[in-house]
């Protein structure tokens, strides 16, 4: 069985008393411990179908199952990292990290929440800001605590709405390092990741396979296999030969996608 089933999707919006579809027919499978990206232009309907994963919007037509188990509404197996941090303002970096903890693992008492809160905190290098408020933060490190908190919810899937699209160049590489790395090395099993970018080189870095989606209606055109081995070094990976072959195939696929008249499977 596959960690998520998505069949049939269709999605359409009312706006300004005009009908439009932002998701058409899209049928996808990922499994247990996959990292996947979804790339494409603006509206191709990607943060539309990681909403629906989510459960905050349910599709006109189609479902989607995690574990054999319809989704009808938010879960506590999944966790959101959004591009625009999501931080409560109100709320210390520790505290923010402490209260996604609070919303999936209720059962532990406030000494390990904080002791979890420490824990992951530290792992994002931010162990000196723990008791910082958001805007005290630069972007980066706002985007750090996000993910620290992300991933100290502890839950089966990740999903991740380009969450490095707002910060510079540097910063990004560093938190695509940084996300690797601890979805690698958490104990026990890697975490199921859907990841949605307009990034070609972000998808190839982080990605097992990419879904290139294609706009008005949004589609699902090509599905890709990432064919470089894990651990990458970014550095020396995107050097090679074979990484600016493989780039120029998936950037050619990204920009027909937009012009292709049909779905190719």
């Amino acid at each position: 069985m596959s960690k998520i089933e998505i069949r049939n999707i269709s999605m359409d919006y009312v706006e300004k008393n005009t009908r439009f579809t932002a998701l058409q027919n899209v049928s996808l499978t990922i499994e247990k411990g996959e990292f996947v990206s979804l790339l494409g232009s603006s509206g191709c309907g990607k943060s539309t179908l990681l909403s629906i994963l989510e459960g905050l919007r349910s599709p006109v037509e189609g479902e989607v199952y995690i574990d054999g188990e319809r989704v009808t509404g938010p879960g506590k197996n999944r966790a959101v990292v959004f591009q625009n941090y999501s931080l409560f303002p109100w709320m210390t970096a520790k505290k923010n990290v402490v209260y996604g903890i609070e919303q999936t693992a209720r059962t532990l008492s406030r000494q390990e929440r904080q002791a979890r809160a420490e824990k992951f905190l530290q792992k994002v290098e931010l162990t000196d800001y723990q008791n910082k408020f958001p805007l005290q933060l630069s972007g980066g490190q706002q985007q750090r605590v996000a993910i620290a908190r992300a991933l100290a919810m502890d839950t089966e899937i990740l999903l991740m709405d380009e969450p490095f699209g707002a910060l510079d160049p540097r910063t990004r590489v560093s938190l695509q390092k940084l996300l690797l790395s601890l979805w690698r090395s958490e104990e026990g099993e890697k975490k199921t990741v859907v990841f949605v970018t307009h990034d070609v080189d972000e998808a190839i870095y982080l990605s097992d396979r990419i879904i290139v989606m294609q706009p008005n209606p949004g589609r699902i055109y090509r599905e890709v296999h990432v064919p470089f081995p894990r651990p990458r070094d970014h550095d020396a990976l995107i050097g090679t030969k074979e990484y600016q072959q493989f780039r120029s195939e998936l950037v050619e696929l990204f920009y027909h996608s937009d012009l292709a008249e049909e779905v190719v499977g």
